[in-house]
């Protein structure tokens, strides 16, 4: 990885114990896919991290252009053209004038990281299989914070370990009133019989995913009305079709939520078809 400046090898990689990424929980990442050696989105992961780091008062963190060339050393130490890579700062080690952040970039190859239901094929369109995604049992209130990718991610988890546990691909956030919120590791869309889309608005403090962002774009030229409006669960159990979108995952269509089965993935599939002409296109 690269690290504060530097490229070594992870068993070698370290960061001070007093560094308040460490210490405290206190950073920020972004994880995004590479595709033929090109990070897909990179300038709106970098504007996410930037605005959050200004919001939360962090050290200011490396240019995103360095950030950019650590990016390509690390490709090229690891000989890897398709990848996640994973950039992460922290709000440094307090006391020194000024204070630097910690920094490091990580890549690993995708195929590790895509879930089952992503990596295996559906045998009647070659689309991806499809997910299983379970309801966490514990009700869940991000707060302001759940508008900023941080390192403090015990809530999130433990509701990935809670549907691990259970055989699941994902784990759905439910609010104490009932409203489907995110994904422990996504943001959530359903799909009504009619063809609009829904996905949680962001005052609602859900994560403003960058592949969120995107597949709203595309709606649009495809004729598909998409509304940022709450999710309440009954909305489950008459959904079409229930996707969820990360950077690593795309979108990926939800066979089974909360032991439903799901009826259709049609337009899930049209989606994802202009994302990856998107991801084409650069």
């Amino acid at each position: 990885m690269w690290l504060n400046g530097r490229i070594v090898r992870g068993e070698l990689a370290a960061v001070s114990v007093f560094d308040r990424g460490a210490r405290d929980g206190g950073g920020l990442f972004e994880t995004l896919r590479v595709y033929g050696g090109r990070p897909f989105a990179w300038e709106r992961h970098m504007e996410r991290l930037v605005l959050s780091a200004a919001e939360l008062g962090f050290p200011v963190p490396p240019s995103p252009s360095r950030l950019r060339d650590a990016v390509g050393e690390v490709l090229e130490a690891c000989a890897l053209s398709d990848a996640v890579v994973r950039v992460t700062v922290t709000r440094g080690v307090a006391g020194g004038r000024p204070v630097r952040t910690g920094a490091w970039v990580e890549a690993e190859p995708v195929g590790s990281r895509l879930w089952p239901g992503a990596r295996q094929r559906h045998p009647d369109d070659g689309g991806p299989l499809g997910g299983r995604a379970v309801l966490s049992q514990t009700p869940f209130t991000p707060g302001f914070l759940g508008r900023h990718k941080t390192t403090s991610r015990l809530a999130l988890d433990l509701a990935r370990e809670e549907g691990r546990a259970l055989g699941a691909d994902e784990v759905l956030l439910v609010s104490p009133d009932g409203e489907v919120l995110e994904g422990a590791a996504s943001n959530v869309f359903v799909v009504r019989s009619g063809g609009d889309i829904y996905t949680p608005p962001l005052s609602a403090n859900v994560l403003p995913g960058v592949t969120r962002a995107t597949v709203l774009e595309l709606c649009r030229p495809l004729g598909i009305i998409a509304h940022e409006a709450p999710v309440p669960l009954e909305m489950l159990r008459w959904a079409s079709e229930v996707f969820v979108t990360n950077s690593v995952q795309e979108l990926l269509p939800l066979r089974e939520v909360a032991g439903r089965k799901t009826p259709e993935r049609e337009i899930t599939l049209r989606l994802l078809e202009r994302y990856r002409a998107r991801v084409v296109e650069g």
